[in-house]
């Protein structure tokens, strides 16, 4: 173990036995399996030339100069600083490259940002942003910017804006000094001329003014006579008012100094007789506050006498009333005891119940889950064997189920006691004309004929489905179902017809 002591610009980082992060002190006992660095805290100067690129894509260089170092009044910063930099030398590779990439890289993105005119103009700006930018990065690190010098603007080989610019600015001053002196020869000689000219005009305007001045003085000592009895006048009247509001103000004030008088003596009679009334009051008070404990003294050792009696009387009645109570709650809780052991029996018969109950479904929830473990590994033997193809152990599971012979027995069972009846219409000629025979007739008539022949066989179908028979107009059905003639439809348009009836066999 030892003491340590860091000097003015100088801190002691501590790690090791017994501190969790850092420790960061000016002075400390060093114990062992700890470790002690010194670092300092002084600001380091560092020099950079940033070579950046305009909005316009001309590129030129920015001499720099950044005082940076770390925040000594910020415990979190200095922390920072001790875990990130401390380690390193300051002055070393490192450090200078993390500087110098987050202002390169800061001041590169604000560049490209503005053209060339603004950088120029504007490097009190460019600087204080530059500035904030970098000093937000390299917060990060826990370092501060004490002091921030950016130099003048320097061409980069092959574009010399800054030298063009010069020379632009050297032949614009040699051009403005010949126009000057150009200009300055002709301010000589137009000047002699406007200077005699002016001098005619001035002698002519001085004896304009001279009439004017006159005049308008004239006028002036008119005008402020006018002024000055219209003020007098002013003065008058206001004095007046002032006198009539005085008298008016006088007026008011005497008749409130009536009217308070005479309030004043209404208000004293008023008081004189209210007094008296309260007198009076407090008289008859007193009066019926003497009669009031006379009374009250009487009244009072009756009552005690009333009241002794019934005191007794109460608790007599009480004694009996609890000792009854007493005996009834001593029933009531012998037959308490009693429903509570019944229930008791009760409850733990329903328990052994219950638990049987449970104990049986848990059995047969556990058949019913070995069960479906054997049919799946069932059906998965039987997908195995058949290839995997689900439809055809669909097919299987229904044969070994019986499901296909039940649809059958079922289907017959549907169909069983039908008795279907088939009508056969010969809708041609017996004799081989048909209705429209012959090559003589025409196409129309024989899709006339064509619809006519379609007629027997619908109503014939009607009648025998609803039991409903067509207009007496359009023809009549026959009566007989053994061998059916159909009715003569408006001529030589009957067809035949043979009504067939199966069997229950068919």
């Amino acid at each position: 173990m030892y003491y340590k002591v860091a000097g003015a610009s100088q801190f002691l980082a501590i790690t090791g036995s017994g501190i969790d992060d850092v420790k960061l002190a000016k002075k400390a006992f060093i114990w062992p399996f700890q470790q002690c660095t010194v670092f300092d805290i002084t600001p380091v100067n560092y020099d950079f030339e940033v070579q950046a690129m305009s909005a316009e894509k001309l590129e030129f260089k920015l001499p720099a100069v950044f005082t940076i170092g770390p925040r000594e009044d910020d415990s979190d910063s200095l922390l920072r600083y001790a875990k990130l930099i401390a380690p390193k030398d300051r002055n070393s590779v490192h450090v200078r490259e993390i500087v110098k990439g987050i202002i390169e890289g800061e001041t590169r993105v604000l560049a490209a940002s503005m053209t060339m005119e603004e950088v120029f103009k504007g490097t009190k700006q460019f600087k204080q942003e530059v500035f904030g930018k970098v000093q937000l990065e390299l917060n990060q690190f826990g370092l501060v910017i004490y002091n921030a010098n950016i130099k003048q603007l320097v061409d980069v080989p092959g574009h010399e804006y800054f030298s063009y610019l010069g020379q632009k600015t050297q032949m614009e001053a040699a051009n403005q000094a010949k126009v000057d002196v150009a200009e300055a020869r002709m301010k000589g000689e137009v000047g002699a001329k406007l200077r005699e000219g002016q001098t005619l005009q001035n002698a002519a305007k001085i004896d304009a003014e001279t009439k004017v001045v006159k005049v308008q003085r004239e006028g002036q000592g008119q005008k402020e006579e006018m002024r000055v009895k219209t003020e007098v006048k002013v003065f008058e009247n206001q004095r007046e008012a002032e006198v009539a509001e005085a008298n008016a103000d006088l007026a008011k004030k005497k008749a409130g100094w009536a009217k308070e008088a005479k309030v004043a003596e209404v208000e004293s009679a008023k008081a004189v007789a209210l007094r008296d009334a309260e007198l009076q009051r407090e008289v008859e008070k007193m009066n019926a506050a003497t009669r009031m404990e006379k009374l009250r003294a009487e009244f009072v050792s009756k009552a005690n006498v009333e009241y002794e009696s019934k005191v007794q009387e109460a608790n007599w009645e009480l004694y009996q009333k609890q000792k009854e109570a007493e005996a009834i709650l001593n029933l009531k809780i012998k037959e308490a005891e009693a429903k509570k052991a019944t229930a008791e029996a009760e409850f733990y018969a329903r328990k052994l119940a219950a638990d049987g109950d449970l104990y049986a479904k848990q059995k047969e929830a556990e058949g019913q889950e070995a069960l479906g473990k054997a049919q799946g590994e069932y059906l998965k033997s039987i997908s195995t064997a058949l290839g995997g193809d689900n439809r055809a152990v669909k097919d299987f599971l229904m044969i070994d189920r019986g499901v296909y012979q039940e649809m059958g027995r079922i289907n017959a069972e549907a169909v069983r006691g039908l008795q279907p009846k088939l009508n056969i219409w010969n809708t041609t000629n017996e004799s081989g004309g048909g209705a429209g025979g012959g090559d003589a007739s025409s196409s129309a008539v024989r899709e006339v004929a064509g619809i006519y022949r379609a007629l027997p066989p619908l109503f014939q179908t009607i009648y025998d489905q609803t039991g409903m028979t067509p207009p007496p107009y359009m023809g009549m059905l026959p009566q007989t179902q053994t061998a059916v003639t159909p009715p003569q439809i408006l001529g030589s348009l009957a067809l035949p017809c043979t009504n067939v009836v199966p069997n229950n066999n068919s």
